[in-house]
């Protein structure tokens, strides 16, 4: 399919003075920002001191960056004229954009500022694939300073150490995540980009030794692969600071318990391909607050809505850069507020299911003792996202949507073989009388007993989901054959999972 390519064209002389005084309103804001980001410790001291009130200058920013595109960016112009929004104004009025209306629709030169691609310093990504299509996601110079700042001053915050050493395990090809975190990382450490190779890594850590304060940043899944692998060698986890950052998907408490039992902690982060790297960060704050979560139905309903069973991801994030807001549909929409963005994001839905809360609310929400006690030495001052994950990443099943973080939190927890598990992924089985089964697909890695591992599987998520889901535990009531699930155990590269090559897992498949 051939992409629209428009030009931005002459400008009136109003428009040429609505677009200077845009620009100069937006850099002003956008070179406070930076100023905020010059140094890891000045960093630290923003996100410790942001204060509520700056939700509005965020708010603001954020509308004006919609405003600016309009006059700015030729594909933006085109695509509300053609929805009837060219006179838009509130923040509201500017419609939703989307891969698919606006990212696959428009070339990538269109959807630039000024229509202009071509520049020294420009970094072209790909996205995974996961959603089926890689595309092409490009970077400027100073959008990228930016944003290896931001990722700097995280880690330093979170993993504070004296000989910070962080072993890059993201794939070092076309995509972000890798090449991002490699070069953020060298403002305040010493870096190895090994890729995804768990020998590599082996190595690495016992030729340098147990004298670094290491850090090894990956896919959640690949980390579960490097702490087996070690286990096997016998490595020496007593001697060894190591702690884990991971990004790119979800990571469920029980699969952060099982990394836990090696590493000293592991953190998460949240980005999108189609938007930035690090739009959301953990603290132990924000950890305790899950955990908490996953306890406590009454403080579910005050945060996520009554009856809400799901447990997300929660992060903080910075709305002075990356201004978030959750539609009528609960879908997580994004701006990036700042100027330097080269191919401008507005109002950006990726697909995931999100809630918001400042920290005043969450505080309300728990109490203040609480609240005091679950703070850590982070201390970050930042609302919180609340990321539930894509909506479309469900199989029903029994009146009740089963997710693939559920599974995983009964793959996992108190499961003794967990360790013989490389990754799972869903389908649905057609049985006789058109009726459909999920089916619990589990790549094995080395031997173990099938049998034994797909019933202890199958229990685990049983009472993982009958304690999580009140569907499905009504189900169980009615109709005791609803906790036989189907648990299909394959070697490394059969079944499903044959022929993936994806740097990160692929949790639903049409066909197994």
């Amino acid at each position: 399919m051939t992409r629209l390519s428009p030009v931005l064209g002459p400008l009136t002389l109003r428009q040429r003075w609505r677009r200077a005084r845009l620009q100069a309103y937006s850099w002003s804001l956008t070179g406070a920002y930076r100023l905020g980001a010059l140094h890891p410790a000045i960093w630290r001291m923003v996100a410790r001191g942001y204060h509520p009130a700056l939700d509005r200058v965020a708010a603001r920013h954020a509308r004006l960056a919609c405003q600016f595109a309009a006059v700015d960016v030729p594909a933006y112009r085109d695509f509300l004229r053609t929805r009837g929004a060219g006179q838009a104004r509130r923040l509201a009025d500017f419609p939703e954009t989307t891969k698919q209306n606006y990212a696959g629709v428009y070339d990538e030169e269109s959807r630039c500022q000024e229509g202009r691609l071509h520049r020294a310093g420009v970094i072209v990504d790909e996205s995974s694939g996961s959603s089926g299509k890689p595309y092409n996601w490009v970077r400027g110079p100073r959008e990228l300073k930016g944003i290896y700042r931001n990722a700097a001053g995280y880690i330093e915050l979170v993993f504070p150490g004296r000989k910070l050493f962080v072993i890059n395990a993201y794939s070092m090809g076309a995509w972000a995540t890798g090449t991002t975190t490699g070069t953020a990382m060298t403002r305040i450490a010493m870096v190895k980009n090994t890729g995804p190779d768990l020998e590599k890594i082996a190595d690495t850590l016992e030729h340098f030794g147990p004298g670094y304060d290491y850090v090894v940043t990956a896919y959640p899944p690949f980390l579960k692969h490097l702490r087996d692998r070690l286990d096997e060698a016998g490595f020496p986890w007593a001697d060894y600071r190591v702690r884990g950052m991971v990004g790119g998907e979800g990571m469920t408490e029980a699969l952060r318990d099982y990394l836990e039992e090696r590493f000293e902690e592991v953190r998460s982060g949240y980005g999108a391909s189609d938007l930035t790297i690090g739009m959301g960060a953990e603290s132990g704050f924000s950890v305790a607050l899950r955990r908490r979560l996953a306890a406590d139905q009454g403080l579910r309903d005050r945060l996520l809505g009554p009856g809400e069973q799901r447990l997300p991801m929660i992060f903080h994030y910075n709305p002075l850069e990356t201004f978030l807001e959750v539609n009528a549909d609960g879908e997580l929409l994004c701006t990036i507020n700042t100027k330097t963005c080269l191919q401008p994001k507005l109002r950006y839905n990726v697909g995931d299911e999100a809630r918001l809360h400042t920290l005043a609310e969450v505080r309300r929400a728990l109490g203040d003792e609480a609240y005091e006690s679950a703070w850590t030495d982070e201390r970050m001052n930042l609302p919180l996202l609340f990321l539930f994950g894509r909506k479309d990443s469900t199989i029903s099943y029994m009146g009740a949507n089963l997710y693939p973080q559920d599974v995983e939190y009964g793959l996992y927890q108190g499961n003794p073989y967990a360790s013989a598990i490389n990754r799972f992924c869903l389908s649905l089985e057609e049985l006789p009388g058109l009726e459909y089964r999920p089916v619990i697909n589990i790549e094995l890695r080395g031997e173990a007993d099938r049998e034994l591992l797909a019933d202890i599987c199958r229990k685990g998520v049983a009472a993982h989901l009958s304690a999580v889901s009140r569907d499905f535990a009504e189900s169980l009531k009615e109709d005791p054959t609803a906790a036989d699930l189907r648990v299909k155990v394959y070697g490394l590269d059969e079944g499903p999972f044959a022929g993936l090559t994806k740097m990160k897992n692929i949790y639903l498949v049409k066909d197994a």
